[in-house]
């Protein structure tokens, strides 16, 4: 294994990002909440650190659940895009805003192929949580739009296919899915990657 770095920042999305109805939604990043701690399960992520545990919209126990067939019940994104989607965009892209659950500090900027084989968490207590079948969090229109501050009742043009290139293969973030027991991950648990060949 390889290590790539250690988790920054945890966070739940309480409810969609998105608001409104098509064609006029808009990104909205005011559900998401910060937690010291997580609980990652086969079914997805819960913030694990106030009175009543707090389940991502992701999860597939969400009362509103945006869960797809165990494929995106957990987000992964790293410092090293935001800070590339800050040259693109501008400072207002700060850290976790594009909505992943685990934010993992690294200089190194990562594509599908390197996290293929997947991507390990060491909790505190030495246990090691594997996270498999890594997808790519295609990015969505209306979070292009916030990137680019363009407004919300203007017809996309040009820019906004740009910025969707931009922010593809990864640079928006990844989804993951894990198999094993209900655990705890924390901020600062290190992570690695399986390396190939």
């Amino acid at each position: 294994m390889q290590e790539i770095g250690a988790i920054a920042r945890l966070q739940i999305q309480r409810s969609s990002l998105k608001l409104g109805d098509p064609p006029r939604q808009r990104y909205d990043p005011a559900p998401l909440w910060p937690v010291a701690a997580a609980r990652l399960s086969p079914e997805g992520v819960a913030g694990v650190d106030s009175d009543a545990p707090l389940i991502d919209v992701h999860n597939s126990l969400h009362p509103k659940t945006k869960h797809k067939d165990g494929k995106n019940g957990i987000s992964l994104g790293f410092t090293a895009h935001y800070a590339a989607m800050r040259g693109q965009f501008g400072d207002h892209l700060t850290d976790g805003i594009a909505g992943e659950n685990l934010l993992i500090a690294t200089s190194r900027r990562f594509r599908i192929d390197d996290l293929s084989e997947g991507v390990v968490i060491e909790t505190g207590d030495g246990d090691l949580l594997e996270l498999r079948n890594i997808l790519v969090a295609a990015p969505c229109v209306e979070f292009t739009r916030y990137a680019l501050r363009f407004p919300d009742d203007a017809t996309p043009d040009a820019s906004v296919t740009s910025g969707l290139q931009f922010l593809h293969h990864g640079m928006r973030g990844f989804y993951a899915a894990y198999a094993g027991e209900p655990a705890t991950v924390r901020v600062g648990d290190r992570v690695f990657i399986t390396a190939t060949g």
